[in-house]
């Protein structure tokens, strides 16, 4: 006799119950996988209302900084408006040194509003000239040190380290 065992075929009730464990696990992996799709879809969209909010509140923040600058050249502007709606008489010296002296004024204003956003000029004349900070638009000869700044045709500013206007300036030769 053979020592085999005969193997039995599983009976209907085993292999139904495989199939019902199979659908239970496909549900379930359905299940999770959905859920994290949709937990990824909510996080994409509360990325983007993020960026939104962000963008909305840089567009503030721009508008605000502009308005303030506005703000401290305004009474600038009215002071010129005034100086230039009441110019001198050429030939009264008296009223001529008023208005220069309102013009002086005027000018001071304008540098204490540059300062108070921390813009200062960039020193020229009688520097060596550097290109981080001049530009030279001519050169003159004029028996001085060669690359020495002679003269101011346009003021340059900077704010902090970072140059916002070059000065355009005469080197000599």
């Amino acid at each position: 006799m053979s020592d085999e065992k005969p193997v039995s075929p599983k009976s209907p009730s085993n292999q139904e119950s495989d199939t019902m464990n199979k659908q239970s696990d496909e549900s379930a992996v359905e299940k999770e996988r959905d859920e994290y799709k949709q937990g990824w879809q909510r996080a994409v969209a509360d990325y983007q209302n993020l960026q939104k909010e962000i963008s909305a509140r840089r567009q503030e923040w721009i508008l605000m900084s502009k308005q303030q600058i506005i703000e401290d050249f305004i009474p600038v502007y009215d002071n010129f408006k005034k100086a230039f709606a009441l110019h001198p008489d050429v030939n009264d010296q008296k009223q001529v040194k008023s208005w220069v002296d309102g013009i002086g004024h005027i000018m001071r204003q304008f540098q204490d509003v540059l300062k108070t956003h921390q813009v200062e000029e960039i020193k020229t004349v009688g520097e060596q000239f550097d290109p981080r900070f001049h530009e030279a638009i001519g050169v003159e000869e004029n028996g001085k040190e060669y690359g020495l700044i002679v003269r101011e045709v346009y003021g340059g500013y900077r704010l902090g380290e970072q140059v916002i206007k070059v000065a355009k300036v005469i080197i000599s030769k």
